[in-house]
């Protein structure tokens, strides 16, 4: 009889996420920026989160990707699983950023150029 199999390790991963998390440790997510022809793409790879739980905002030239993990969707506690915060640099369009997220991967996409935004919004998530 095989105890452990493919779904139940999908379904105990985010509680052990959440279980690190509560005892002082991160979700294991990786974050890589990479210099591409028509602008920035940050890539946010966190195998175990699901993308309702990922969140992205701008305040300023501050961009702040994090998780949170939700028993239920509507609970009002949540546990946070990752939290990064960059600072965009001059020269890149922040009116233009957009959210992907697809596999296991969220890409934010900045493009050059235009007028900059100081303003404080949340970036909408594409689920594709």
């Amino acid at each position: 009889m095989n105890l452990i199999n493919k779904e139940f390790i999908h379904n105990i991963a985010p509680q052990l996420d959440l279980l690190n998390t509560i005892g002082g440790g991160i979700a294991q997510a990786m974050l890589r920026v990479d210099k591409r022809e028509k602008g920035v793409v940050i890539r946010v790879a966190a195998p175990s989160i699901s993308p309702e739980n990922f969140h992205v905002l701008l305040n300023d030239r501050n961009l702040t990707v994090f998780c949170e993990y939700r028993h239920q969707p509507d609970d009002q506690l949540a546990a946070p699983l990752f939290n990064q915060t960059l600072t965009i640099p001059t020269g890149l369009d922040l009116e233009r950023i957009d959210a992907v997220h697809e596999g296991n991967e969220l890409r934010i996409r900045i493009p050059y150029n235009r007028d900059n935004a100081t303003k404080r919004r949340e970036i909408d998530i594409k689920i594709r």
